[in-house]
This record gives structure tokens, sequence and C-alpha cells, in this order.
């Protein structure tokens, strides 16, 4: 039997076990009336083909993109959003390092925390993107817990 104290013990645990539970919900508006919005996991596994995913954990490496029928497994010849959304230090960007390329307007923003950061990539040329892996500074970070990330196709 346990004691009281091992009791309360327990439930204090519970508590903040609950209380501190990581959590990120990726959110897609397709305004291009086509296409479907994919996201998939670090490993390819689809976690959305355009609902919205909640992640009970940190989301790393996960790939965003519109499938409009031209679009490889990995968003290859199309517009990629990659994220990880993680309690302390998230970061998103728009990739069109090769063998991606622009192929919809695409953008992101944080909400429930850093709301109003993010990017859009309109046209080609876009200077929010990645266009070689050392332009890290276009990656949009985020320092706050339990944020979410909306994805917007044709805004």
């Amino acid at each position: 039997m346990l004691s009281e104290l091992t009791t309360f013990a327990l439930a204090v645990a519970l508590a903040f076990v609950q209380v501190n539970a990581e959590s990120h919900t990726v959110t897609f508006n397709n305004r291009c009336g086509y296409g479907t919005p994919y996201l998939r996991a670090s490993n390819g596994a689809v976690l959305s083909t355009g609902g919205s995913y909640t992640s009970n954990g940190a989301l790393v490496g996960a790939i965003a993109y519109l499938q409009t029928g031209s679009c490889g497994n990995n968003g290859e010849e199309c517009t990629l959003i990659e994220t990880t959304l993680r309690n302390g230090y998230s970061s998103t960007d728009i990739s069109l390092i090769p063998p991606h390329e622009f192929s919809v307007t695409s953008g992101f923003g944080y909400y429930d925390g850093c709301d109003g950061a993010g990017a859009d990539c309109t046209y080609g040329g876009c200077p929010d993107a990645f266009y070689t892996p050392d332009q890290t500074w276009v990656q949009v970070g985020c320092p706050d817990a339990n944020v979410n990330l909306a994805i917007t196709f044709c805004d």
C-alpha cells in the first residue's frame, strides 16, 4: 500500500508532466483551388494530406509542400517548407534548393507564440528562400514553447 506521501509525490509528478507536455500543431490553408497539401516526417512517413496535424512532442525535420501532381515524394520540383518545432527553439524555412523549385506561392507563420514571425515566397527568386544550403539567415526561429505553425499555399 502506498503511503500518503508517496501518493502525493506521484500526483505532483504526473501533474508536472501533463503541464509541461510538449505539443505542436501544423495547419494548412490551401487557397489554390487545386492540389493536396502534404506534411511528411523526416523518415518520409505521411503525417497529413491537408488536415491539421498535432505532434505530441517535438516535430523534427518535417517537410510540407503542395502536391500538384508534379512533385516528387519529398517535394522535389516544388516549393518546400521545412520545419522543426521544438520547445526552446523552433526553426522553419522555405527551400528552393535543387531539386526543389518554385511551384506555387507558399508561406508560413507561427501562432500561439512568435505571432507574426514567418516568411512568404510569392515568385521564383523570392529573397526569403534557401537556394543553397549555406543561406541559413532565411530560417525563421521561435524560442516559445508549444508554438504552432500555419502553412498557406497561394496566399
